[in-house]
């Protein structure tokens, strides 16, 4: 799918994997997010998924004239969610519509998970 955007000179398409994509980036720079997480749940755990795959944690709905976003987390153990989520909520949208000059509807926020890092790691 892709999101159409007209202007006086012509049309842009936007992908929604790079609207995602973009999303996912910002995610994973944000404080206690140790990484994605995919949308659908195998024997109840949470797949932490690399660089590569920041789409797949990623939804991105344009069906009305508003996007919706929603993004999949595991969160780092001893952070506060409701501020991480929200951190990331906010700056996603910022960043998503100071760049692609988009109107966001909503960024919504699935925490999957929650890990633990070591020391050692």
């Amino acid at each position: 799918m892709s999101l159409e955007i007209k202007n006086e000179l012509g049309t842009i398409d936007i992908s929604t994997d790079v609207i995602a994509n973009i999303a996912g980036g910002i995610m994973s720079e944000s404080y206690g997010v140790v990484g994605m997480a995919s949308k659908t749940f195998r024997d109840g755990f949470a797949e932490l998924l690399g660089k590569e795959n920041y789409s797949r944690g990623v939804v991105v709905d344009n069906e009305s004239d508003l996007l919706k976003i929603d993004l999949y987390i595991i969160v780092l153990y001893g952070v506060k969610i409701s501020e991480v989520a929200s951190n990331v909520q906010s700056t996603v949208k910022y960043t998503l519509e100071k760049t692609l000059g988009l109107e966001i509807d909503s960024v919504n926020i699935h925490v999957q998970g929650v890990r633990v890092i070591n020391s050692d790691e």
